[in-house]
């Protein structure tokens, strides 16, 4: 069974002031959840922006469930399948309490779930009567994420959306996520820099990295993959698989980083050479290394770096 693309994304360049986004290629099939990190800065608004139709590109094509539109909005029919959180609020509701917005969503959106939405309102304690411009940050940014949800997307396109939550609402937030995920074919597009955010959520992961996607990684894979080792012995680093990065911690003493953790240790083995110790390495830190080049198409020794 052949699974739903739901984006494409096809040589897509966006120029600003002071930076370049793109070109970008991309292919997101339906019911996974992509986090796209990086430094801010790193043009992950206005990629978010780009599949909203918010900022139109200079060139390239996206493709949204299998169609093209070329026109500067996209049609309602494709819109009503489309909930987002964007990283700043709309003003055009700020006037409305939680109540008036909520018919004014449901009017657009075919699909709105009133207990859904009435339900999470509830689980985040969010005020039914409060206009939404008198609203702390926090509260707004639960009722936009209660109001996404109801919509019943099939894409759903969150920037940055825990900010301003405390850790409570956070952890309401991931776990409501899930349970969303679980009920159908809903596709996820999460732009944010909170590792346990991608730890929990993600599927897979895209590395943006001034202006351009550096790649895209199974979560899984990447963090299963990547160990720091000590070991004892004479073999070299060189000798080892994927390593990228090793120090001497005395005359046979080693630490090694390798992308293929498994590969190393088989080695090692095969060389009658016991590990002293080994760790995970933390998302961040892997995801410098990617940064730094040692990303998804080939994970290998620093360049210059002498490994006798």
């Amino acid at each position: 069974m052949t699974e739903e693309l739901v984006i494409s994304m096809k040589g897509v360049y966006k120029s600003r002031k002071d930076k370049t986004i793109g070109p970008i290629h991309l292919e997101l099939l339906a019911g996974y959840i992509y986090a796209i990190v990086g430094p801010n800065g790193s043009g992950k608004t206005t990629l978010l922006s780009m599949l909203q139709k918010v900022v139109l590109p200079e060139s390239g094509h996206i493709i949204w469930f299998g169609e093209q539109y070329d026109k500067e909005e996209l049609p309602t029919s494709v819109r009503e399948r489309i909930g987002w959180v964007t990283e700043y609020s709309s003003p055009e509701e700020d006037r409305l309490t939680v109540e008036e917005a909520a018919a004014f969503r449901a009017f657009w959106y075919p699909n709105w779930d009133t207990d859904l939405f009435e339900e999470l309102l509830t689980k985040f304690e969010v005020p039914r009567t409060t206009r939404l411009k008198k609203m702390s940050k926090g509260e707004r940014r639960k009722f936009e994420i209660a109001a996404a949800l109801a919509v019943r997307p099939k894409l759903l396109i969150l920037d940055e959306p825990s900010s301003g939550l405390d850790p409570f609402s956070w952890k309401q937030m991931i776990t409501e996520l899930q349970l969303f995920m679980q009920q159908g074919n809903t596709t996820i597009i999460i732009a944010t820099h909170i590792v346990d955010e991608v730890k929990k959520l993600a599927d897979y992961i895209i590395l943006m990295y001034k202006g351009q996607t550096l790649g895209m990684v199974e979560k899984d894979l990447l963090l299963d993959s990547w160990r720091e080792i000590w070991y004892e012995g004479d073999i070299k680093p060189a000798h080892l698989p994927g390593v990228v990065e090793w120090s001497e911690e005395s005359e046979r003493i080693r630490s090694i980083v390798t992308t293929r953790a498994g590969d190393v240790l088989e080695v090692l083995e095969e060389s009658g050479i016991l590990p002293l110790k080994a760790r995970v390495l933390e998302l961040d830190e892997v995801l410098m290394y990617w940064i730094q080049g040692h990303g998804p198409a080939g994970w290998e020794m620093k360049k210059g770096e002498n490994i006798e």
